[in-house]
Order: C-alpha cells, then sequence, then structure tokens
C-alpha cells in the first residue's frame, strides 16, 4: 500500500504541473478561437466527467510509476528540462511545478513552521512557514525571512517578509500546523 500512495504521490508531482499548465494553454487557445468563432470555428468538448476523473486518477497513477522507472525517468527528465527552457510556458510550469513540490514533494519547503507577531501592543499573532531564510538575492537587508502565511479553507496565501525578531519557530509536525490553519483551527492537533 505504501508503495502504491508513493507511485500516486510521484505521479501527481509530475501530472500536476503539466496539466495545469495544459490547461492555461488550452484556455488560452480557446480564448483566441473565440475570436474566430464568426468564421464558424467552435470547439466545445463536452465529456462525460465521470471518465475525465478515472482517467485523471488512472494516468496520475500510471506517470507516477512511469515515472519512478529507471528506464523512462531519463525522457521525464528531457521533458521537464524542455518546459523549463520554452518561453511563456516555463513561467506558469515552473511556478506551479515549484509549489506543488513544497507541499508534497522531496523539496518541502514548509517545514519551518513560526509564530508571527502581526500587533506587538495588541499581541495578534499568526501561524507561518518560512521559506526562506537568507534574501541577499532579492537585495532585502539582513535580519529578515520570508514567512508563507496560507489562508484558511485554501491553499492559497500571503508572503511577508518578516523581521526575525517578530517570530517565534514551533515545536510541532508541519503537516499538523498546516492541517490546522487550512481548517481554520478546528481540526485537533496530535
Amino acid at each position: 500500500m505504501n508503495k502504491i500512495l508513493r507511485y500516486f504521490i510521484q505521479g501527481l508531482i509530475i501530472t500536476v504541473p503539466v496539466v495545469i499548465t495544459a490547461y492555461v494553454v488550452y484556455s488560452l487557445v480557446v480564448l483566441v478561437g473565440s475570436f474566430f468563432s464568426i468564421f464558424g470555428v467552435i470547439v466545445s468538448p463536452v465529456v462525460d466527467p465521470f471518465i475525465v476523473l478515472g482517467s485523471a486518477l488512472g494516468l496520475i497513477f500510471l506517470m507516477g510509476l512511469l515515472g519512478s522507472s529507471i528506464i523512462l525517468r531519463p525522457l521525464f527528465i528531457m521533458f521537464d528540462s524542455a518546459m523549463e527552457h520554452t518561453p511563456l510556458i516555463k513561467t506558469v510550469y515552473s511556478s506551479i511545478k515549484d509549489l506543488f513540490s513544497a507541499f508534497v514533494g522531496s523539496k518541502k519547503r514548509f517545514n519551518k513552521p513560526v509564530l508571527v507577531t502581526i500587533n506587538k501592543e495588541n499581541n495578534i499573532q499568526q501561524l507561518g512557514f518560512v521559506t526562506q531564510d537568507n534574501l541577499s538575492e532579492l537585495r532585502i537587508k539582513e535580519g529578515t525571512v520570508a514567512v508563507y502565511m496560507p489562508l484558511s479553507y485554501s491553499f492559497s496565501g500571503n508572503l511577508l517578509i518578516v523581521p526575525i525578531d517578530h517570530i517565534t519557530y514551533i515545536e510541532a509536525s508541519s503537516s499538523e500546523v498546516m492541517k490546522f490553519v487550512v481548517s481554520g483551527g478546528v481540526t485537533d492537533i496530535d
């Protein structure tokens, strides 16, 4: 069962950035195509949603299985490299890939949960995750860190640049802290 879960997660890491990138490109093609609808060209695919869901789950598992194989791994690396170097597509693809890998990949970035003091006077604090300790590449002064602040009931959030003296590292599992934040604080922490 553990191998099946590992293949499924590997498949997600490979498939989700490609699918989202393909969706963005497809949406752009449909948008451009809509301008040509006056010439009688109409693109309107209608597919049974259950077939799409089953196909998507099967494809994700298959991509995870194939991406983990020694024989096909170089092909996936070459495809990934091509996507990373294609103008316009690389912006969408690499951003989605990095975000997804930060949650479930081997390069987990949300592994330093912190409590950020937002308002010292009233002692208002918010949970977040340090994503970068060194911001010198952005020419941001020393003594600050990048903190991702996830929003409740969402996978979106805000990135704040916070002085180090405004954060307190939390001795808790980062997955439990993320679950607590995303649930709006209603989930029990183990």
